[in-house]
Parts: structure tokens; C-alpha cells; sequence
């Protein structure tokens, strides 16, 4: 049958695609590979690669071809691609060029500032750049908001985890905030019990490089199809012919690092295994950042912290960083299951990691909705800081509300995803213990296929097919369900 509508559109996506592969990688390059002299002339280059996107994503043709797509003979899948796309159209046309322009300009100057201004501890310098990135990413909330009818942070959050409000996330996250402090509580009363032996550093930056690399080996990261660099942030980009992930070495301490590598693997893997005969197409992409979350978090903390899977990394650890006590499994897994509040979001524990999540929400929320200024995000933090993980960040930029790439890239409502994704993730083992209740035997002997087969079936090869509650259902049996990720905590730090 006849699509002559629907086929142009998929011409035009293609097209887009093979560009914004060439932006992924030009910004991959500046956090991984570039000089620092080159980042003014890279950040000219990628604001104008990201005009010249929206330009073609909103050339004015398009409304007609969606609007005559949408009365040809198109099957499911075609109709959920030609759903995304107008999606991503609206979206793309609530927002002038100029304006996208000169976000993707001031976000790089932002972030390159950041890579010295941080840990010189330099908030006075830090504050004007920033200051910049938040008036662009208010203009963008309100273009979005008046297009959407949505509210001025639901807008933004939108554009990363599609469907979900401010209303759902206040919900989950209350409860969160309800019984989380008491939960983090008990587990440190018990852990204190307990003998725990502390690797003995230091361990050389390529050694480390060396373990990350076979951990993701173990993981199934596919190595004809991306790579392991060093950032001063740890972030998964490219594209997914060609997936780039980074993480970054402390030489007096190998976890970060490691665990790092295998929470960039899970996003890594999600993304190569997206269904291949829709490349180039929004069908194609991920469904949202929550879902990407999910990935991340299920390889790091659902597998990763699972105590079976500490057998596996334990030879892997002792190869490459030396045979100590410390690195036997039990013990290493008492390593990767400390919960200590901490200064340092990506490297918190899986039961103070939410209430991180928890303050930069609060916060940017806020400051999107104008109730706040940048001036006020030092003290604020500083109060949640305390409220919530009973840490003391007065004075400690670097370590506190400086620590975090995300504001500076003008990446405002995402942080909410965080959370999200480990709730699914938790949802996702629940699910797959029910369908395979011999799954904790699997891990304890290598078998690492069901947890990878299930994700990829369920999930990866999904796409972005469904809108997120229907998948969600469809995989498990119900939409999101913060019950699963309460009894994981319960069970797996008070069982």
C-alpha cells in the first residue's frame, strides 16, 4: 500500500540521525579527547550543528507529511515511529533557533569552566556562567510550556521522561522522603557490626582501566560496537552503531571507578541493542531517560551489589589490582554494599543515593519555577544536605553543589530520572524473579544470560514502541510500583 507521506518522514529522520551522530561524537570528543584550547571553536561548532538540526526538525513542510501520514494504511509499528515523531516535532518547534543556539554555546562554556573551576572550589567563578545556562533553560521551559499547556518544570522533564508530572514524582518521592532516613538508620546500625577489611591503595590508573575493561567484558558490552575513555564526568554517549562510554580513577580508591564503569555499561548496552531495523528513526530510540536509568542501575546496583556477584568480580578485582583480603567475595561485597551519606552523588550506595536525587529536585525545581535564584543553591544545599544525609557541605563547593555536570550542561529536570530508574529497576528483578525463580542460582553461578535476555526482550528491544506506562506494564505486569524498590532495600540491607 501506498505511504508516500510516511516515507518522506522516515528520509528526513534518517538524515537527521546521521547528523546528530556527527554532534554526539563532537561532543564526546570535548569531555574525552579535546584540548582545552580548542573548546571556544568546538562550542561555535556544535551550536551551529545544533541550529542547523533544529532547522531541518522544523522545517515547515513537515506538519503537512505528518498530518497525511497520519491517514495512510501504517502498521502498529509505523504509527508508534509517526507518534514519535510528532512528538519530537512539537517539541523541536516550540523552541527558536536562536535560542537553541545559544544554549548548546553557553552550556559548553559552562562546562569546560567547571572542569578547573571545580576543584579549585570556585563558586564566585562558576556563578555567572551558570547564571546563564538557567536563563536560557527558564526561556526553553516557558517556549515548551506554552506549547504543551504543561506546567514550567513538567515541560522540562518532558523532553527526558515523557508522560510523567511533577505531581507523580512529588508523590513517590514523598513517600521516599517518609521512610528512607529511618531505613539508612538501621542499615548503619547493623553494618556497624560488622568487620569490614579496606583495600589497601594505591591502585595505578591503568590497572583500574584494565579491571573496568574486563567488567564490562563480563557484562556483555560489545567492543566492535564502542569504547572506554576517561572524563572529568562519567557519561554514556555516541550513538548506537558506536556507543562511547567514559568513567574517570581515584588511585586511592578502585570502586568508583569500577562501579562507575559497570552503571555507564548498563546505559552502553541498552543502547546497542535498540532494535536495529529502526535505526535512524525516533521508533529507534530509547524510550526515556528513567528506562535509560533503569539500565544503568540494574547492571550496577540490582546485578552489581547482588552478593553472588561479587564471586565473579572478585577473581577479576585480585588479576588486576593485586591478591588482597580485602578483595574476597564476602568482603567485597560488604565494600559494595556500605551505606555511608557521603558527599559524592555517583558514588553513593544504593540506600543514600535517592535522597541525593531528592535535594537536586527540590532545588531545581525552584530555580526553573523562579522561586529561587543561583545565589541560594549554596545554602539550600547545605540545609538539605544536613536535613536529608546529615552532611555537613558548608564552604565545600566542589564536594557539594558544584559536584555535578548536570546544571552547567543545562540538563534541568532530568535528575528525577535517577530515582525513577531505580525503581524500575527494582520492578524489573521482581519481575524476573517471578518468571524465573531459580535467577539468584543463576548469578551465584555466572549464568548473567536470563537477566540479559529478559532486559533485552523486554526492554531494549522495545524501543520506544510503547509510551512508558504501557511498557512498563507490559514488562511487569503493572506501571511503576515504588512498593518493589522499598522490599529490595528491606530485603537485600535488613533481610
Amino acid at each position: 500500500m501506498s505511504t508516500p507521506a510516511y516515507n518522506e518522514l522516515q528520509q528526513r529522520h534518517q538524515r537527521l540521525h546521521r547528523l546528530a551522530h556527527l554532534q554526539a561524537m563532537g561532543q564526546w570528543d570535548q569531555s574525552a579527547n579535546m584540548p582545552a584550547k580548542g573548546n571556544e571553536a568546538r562550542s561555535l561548532a556544535l551550536a551551529e550543528m545544533g541550529g542547523m538540526l533544529h532547522q531541518l526538525a522544523t522545517e515547515p513542510q513537515l506538519k503537512g507529511l505528518l498530518d497525511a501520514a497520519a491517514a495512510e494504511p501504517l502498521s502498529d509499528d509505523q504509527r508508534a515511529n509517526l507518534r514519535e515523531m510528532r512528538r519530537s516535532w512539537m517539541a523541536s518547534n516550540a523552541l527558536p533557533q536562536s535560542l537553541v543556539e545559544a544554549k548548546s554555546l553557553a552550556n559548553s562554556r559552562c562546562e569546560h569552566a567547571w572542569r578547573t573551576q571545580r576543584p579549585a572550589n570556585d563558586w564566585a567563578g562558576y556563578l555567572p556562567l551558570l547564571r546563564e545556562c538557567v536563563k536560557l533553560a527558564r526561556e526553553e521551559a516557558r517556549c515548551l510550556s506554552k506549547s504543551s499547556g504543561l506546567g514550567l518544570y513538567d515541560a522540562l522533564m518532558d523532553q527526558y521522561e515523557p508522560g510523567m508530572r511533577v505531581a507523580e514524582v512529588d508523590r513517590v518521592f514523598g513517600d521516599l522522603r517518609a521512610w528512607l532516613p529511618q531505613l539508612i538508620k538501621h542499615v548503619q546500625a547493623r553494618q556497624a557490626q560488622e568487620t569490614t577489611e579496606r583495600p589497601v591503595g594505591p591502585f595505578p590508573k591503568e590497572a583500574q582501566r584494565a579491571l573496568g575493561l574486563a567488567a564490562m567484558q563480563l557484562v556483555g558490552f560489545d567492543f566492535d560496537a564502542g569504547r572506554l575513555d576517561e572524563s572529568a564526568h562519567p557519561f554514556c554517549g555516541g550513538v548506537p552503531e558506536d556507543v562511547r562510554i567514559t568513567t574517570r580513577y581515584r588511585e586511592d580508591d578502585f570502586l568508583p571507578s569500577l562501579m562507575g564503569t559497570i552503571h555507564e555499561t548498563g546505559h552502553a548496552r541498552y543502547e546497542q541493542n535498540l532494535p536495529r531495523d529502526w535505526l535512524g528513526q525516533p521508533l529507534a530510540q530509547a524510550r526515556s531517560m528513567g528506562l535509560h536509568e533503569s539500565q544503568s542501575l540494574s547492571f550496577e546496583m540490582q546485578l552489581g551489589s547482588h552478593p553472588a556477584f561479587a564471586k565473579l568480580l572478585s577473581p577479576l578485582v585480585a588479576k588486576h589490582l593485586g591478591e588482597q583480603a580485602a578483595f574476597e567475595p564476602a568482603n567485597l561485597n560488604r565494600l559494595l554494599t556500605r551505606v555511608h551519606p557521603a558527599f559524592i552523588r555517583v558514588d553513593a550506595d544504593e540506600v543514600t543515593y535517592p535522597a541525593h536525587v531528592i535535594l537536586r529536585y527540590e532545588i531545581e525545581r525552584a530555580l526553573i519555577e523562579g522561586e529561587i535564584e543561583c545565589e541560594d543553591i549554596p545554602a539550600l544545599w547545605d540545609a538539605k544536605m544536613m536535613e536529608l544525609l546529615g552532611v555537613d557541605t558548608r564552604g565545600n563547593y566542589k564536594d557539594g553543589c558544584m559536584q555535578d555536570v548536570h546544571w552547567g550542561c543545562g540538563l534541568f529536570g532530568y535528575f528525577p530520572c535517577y530515582t525513577l530508574g531505580a525503581m524500575y529497576a527494582a520492578q524489573w528483578f521482581a519481575a524476573m524473579r517471578r518468571s524465573r525463580p531459580e535467577l539468584d542460582a543463576d548469578i551465584a553461578a555466572g549464568n548473567l544470560a536470563p537477566i540479559f535476555d529478559w532486559l533485552r526482550e523486554q526492554i531494549w528491544l522495545q524501543g520506544s514502541r510503547l509510551e512508558t506506562p504501557k511498557l512498563v506494564k507490559q514488562a511487569s505486569g503493572e506501571t511503576l510500583n515504588p512498593a518493589h524498590f522499598k522490599a529490595h532495600l528491606q530485603a537485600r540491607y535488613l533481610g
